[in-house]
């Protein structure tokens, strides 16, 4: 899943860890000049449509965004809580399939915990209501218990439930208030708790592998089902550094870092010893890769993501150092395509799935969940790749007004034509508007929120299209359309939001929930033994700068070239 996170204005300053992250600040402009100015050609086509966008507009796409929310949350709170989510087609909830164990579809994120509820808190403060949030808080307290005989995934569990918990509880109890005063009366560490205890009942999964790399499904009231298969995918197993780690830090017990942490070092020691890359699926007790298939989708996604974030929260030089090891192999091995994003001649750049043993290309297609890609890499620094990347999946929504789970890029058609709602490719727009505050980014979150509006919206809320060509749909919403996509479309047109006016710095979760990047998540009330100096000789101390990164003229054209926008646009049959 991505996948998913937040940045700003990536600054990174490796040797002080000083991350100016802060939403909304940006890069000084040296001249403003007009836009137009700076391009080559005026009447060019793409010049024309993308070169500028004005406040009443952005006022208008705000507020779309934030009726869109509304639209979904009411009605799942009207015609679905307590279940897990909402039916949008025929307005009732939906909850585990009890009668279909093995529906994992289903089974896997649903636990009958008030998933949706749950997992929107923080959007709406986000969307500065203060009053709903206190409402929604009280609802999950007195309501949700986690003593269920459910069976779910370990990693829905946890970037879902935990995180948004961890979230909220932060939120609620943050002395910099950057929503206002919005904590709650006789407040006493309620979410806290919740997550607390959802977090012990997750912990039986790390128990009795042979790697320490967790079951991928534990029963929420037993632990481990005895059936349990012993398999599990790189992005399950280590996605759950963040919010375990968060936890520890917050209640000051180092079980649940530890137990994440040594998952990803388990994980990172199997990686090939010849291309530096990790598969996708791995037996956790023998340690043989089941899954050969090295990618940036699904099954690894957030496992990348969370090797830089967990830098970025808790100060280990330890996980940038494996992060930084992972982006150099996925350059040398996973990308194809010309050198450069935005000069010399050759195919767009692309990254495509390879065997992890010797880099050959396994197959000819990549999924939806790697559009959240560029957003990483605009954390990294590397907004050039970002921009790249991003248009080739901006000029796949174009031709179906959604993205398709799979896309074959040879054949030049989906291999798999659902499209759930994703938040990845808002995503990174997102990320890329406040790195770059080009017009353009404005353009593609407008193109995807209409065409959400127009192709998915039914009856009580927005559906999961069953084929992005036909638009025909499925009864189902998921929770992520309401904690990220809503939230980051919001954002992007919501130059003013707190989070963006903040002194505070912030990330996002790969489930998009607001953390703050803050002194006491890299503090630690145990010792568990550092890595010495000699160890981190691969961790760079010099200062980067996104706003030494792009041409200062280009921060007012298009990011990237009509020439390659247009070639992009073929690649993917728009001419």
């Amino acid at each position: 899943m991505f996948g998913r996170l937040g940045v700003l204005n990536a600054f990174l300053t490796y040797d002080t860890i000083d991350l100016r992250l802060t939403p909304g600040t940006q890069c000084r402009r040296k001249s403003e000049s007009p836009y137009l100015r700076f391009f080559e050609d005026g009447g060019d086509e793409y010049a024309k449509k993308y070169s500028f966008f004005p406040e009443k507009l952005k006022a208008e796409m705000r507020g779309m965004a934030r009726d869109m929310f509304y639209f979904g949350y009411e009605n799942y709170m009207k015609y679905a809580f307590p279940e897990d989510e909402l039916n949008p087609i025929d307005c009732q909830g939906r909850g585990p399939d009890v009668l279909n164990p093995s529906n994992i579809n289903i089974n896997d994120v649903l636990g009958n915990y008030s998933l949706t509820l749950i997992d929107t808190l923080d959007t709406l403060l986000v969307l500065g209501n203060v009053s709903e949030f206190h409402r929604a808080v009280k609802l999950v307290i007195d309501t949700v218990s986690f003593d269920k005989d459910s069976t779910v995934q370990v990693f829905e569990a946890n970037i879902r439930i935990l995180g948004s918990l961890i979230s909220a509880h932060i939120l609620l109890t943050d002395s910099k208030q950057p929503f206002g005063n919005v904590g709650l009366e006789d407040y006493d560490n309620e979410l806290l708790h919740l997550a607390h205890d959802l977090a012990v009942r997750l912990l039986p999964a790390f128990e009795n592998t042979g790697t320490g790399i967790p079951y991928p499904r534990v029963n929420l009231k037993s632990g481990v089902p005895p059936d349990t298969i012993n398999e599990t995918c790189t992005a399950g197993a280590g996605s759950l550094l963040v919010e375990f780690g968060i936890l520890s830090r917050l209640i000051g017990d180092s079980t649940f870092e530890w137990v994440a942490r040594r998952a990803v070092k388990a994980l990172w020691n199997l990686r090939s010893n010849e291309t530096g890359l990790l598969g996708n699926v791995v037996n956790i007790q023998t340690g043989q890769w089941v899954g050969k298939q090295s990618g940036l989708g699904a099954g690894m996604d957030s496992f990348y993501e969370y090797l830089l974030k967990s830098y970025i929260l808790f100060g280990e030089k330890e996980d940038y150092k494996m992060f930084k090891a992972a982006y150099e192999s996925i350059h040398n091995h996973l990308r194809r395509g010309r050198e450069a994003c935005n000069e010399g001649e050759g195919d767009p750049p692309l990254y495509v799935n390879v065997n992890m043993f010797n880099g050959q290309i396994m197959n000819t297609w990549i999924d939806s969940l790697q559009a959240f890609f560029p957003g990483l890499q605009v954390l990294n620094g590397d907004v050039e790749n970002a921009i790249c990347l991003h248009a080739f999946y901006y000029a796949i929504w174009k031709r179906f007004g959604a993205l398709p789970e799979r896309y074959n890029w040879q054949l030049q058609a989906p291999d798999v034509l659902f499209y759930p709602l994703r938040p990845e490719l808002v995503e990174s727009t997102y990320l890329l508007y406040q790195a770059t505050k080009n017009p353009f980014y404005l353009h593609v979150g407008m193109d995807i929120l209409q065409s959400i509006e127009k192709y998915t919206k039914v009856r009580c809320g927005y559906a999961t299209l069953h084929h992005v060509v036909d638009k025909s749909k499925e009864d189902r919403m998921e929770s992520f359309f309401l904690s990220e996509t809503c939230k980051y479309l919001y954002l992007l047109f919501d130059e003013d939001n707190p989070l963006h006016k903040s002194e505070s710095k912030y990330i996002f979760t790969t489930e998009g929930h607001v953390v703050p990047i803050d002194k006491r998540f890299r503090e630690k009330q145990w010792n568990d033994g550092e890595l010495s100096d000699q160890d981190m000789t691969n961790v760079p101390h010099t200062n980067t700068s996104n706003c030494d990164r792009i041409p200062d003229e280009r921060r007012y054209a298009l990011p990237l070239k009509s020439v390659y926008m247009r070639q992009i646009d073929h690649m993917v049959g728009l001419s």
